[in-house]
């Protein structure tokens, strides 16, 4: 029986992201979802998260959890049963070095975890941060310091447009082992806030891929910082596809 609600803090939340070829990510979507577009482009990127004061929601911060998180996600519109419109992202894959995490995910709630390893060092505006999984299969590197402005070659025109984009990607739907399910999960911020990130360097396996990425299919976009958000996870209604 998956917890209805978890709650904590999302010390830090960096938002990398992509532009990519909207027909390249359609063969990497279940045939629910289609990619949300900017402008002539699709945006899927990397979530790259630390979770503290992780509990149940009512119990106390003493007993909360804390850990460093990856998800590879891509944002998406779907229509409901109703015909609604509805948008959100697709995560093919999700990393964490929490054992709880890795050991619960999928079972005590929803979004299953591969096993992971972080390096993370913060020195005042810059960030570093290392992340290999266990199994071999993703890697991440990111350098970044604090800005005040997205890239100039961003295919965002403000970072008040960047910020509305990827507020919309509350629901997020997990790729499962069972194939047809999609684990589905809600993010609720007690507030909404994101400053740009001037990316050094950066680096991920899953869209080095070019079985997955044509060579030109990807271009990094900018990336987004988060710090000391409350927040609430939520349970979503699963999927099938």
């Amino acid at each position: 029986m998956k917890l209805p609600t978890l709650q904590g803090i999302i010390r830090r939340r960096i938002l990398v992201n992509y532009r990519v070829a909207p027909a390249v990510i359609e063969r990497l979507l279940p045939s629910t979802f289609r990619p949300k577009l900017h402008g002539e482009f699709a945006l899927a990127g990397i979530c790259l998260i630390r979770l503290e004061q992780i509990r149940p929601q009512g119990l106390p911060v003493f007993l909360g959890a804390s850990s460093e998180n990856a998800a590879h996600r891509i944002a998406v519109l779907w229509e409901d049963e109703q015909g609604k419109t509805r948008e959100g992202v697709y995560v093919p894959r999700r990393d964490t070095n929490s054992r709880l995490n890795y050991l619960a995910g999928g079972r005590l709630f929803p979004g299953e975890q591969h096993a992971a390893k972080f390096h993370v060092t913060e020195d005042g505006a810059e960030i570093n941060l290392l992340m290999k999984s266990d199994d071999g299969e993703v890697a991440v590197e990111l350098r970044g310091v604090t800005a005040e402005h997205l890239p100039d070659n961003s295919g965002f025109r403000t970072l008040e447009e960047a910020s509305g984009f990827f507020e919309g990607g509350s629901l997020g739907y997990s790729a499962t082992t069972k194939g047809a399910r999609l684990d589905g999960m809600r993010l609720k911020t007690a507030t909404w806030k994101v400053a740009p990130l001037d990316v050094k360097q950066v680096h991920s396996s899953y869209f080095a891929d070019e079985n997955k990425f044509p060579k030109g299919s990807v271009n990094f976009d900018c990336a987004l910082l988060m710090r000391d958000i409350e927040h609430e996870w939520h349970s979503a209604p699963n999927l099938y596809v």
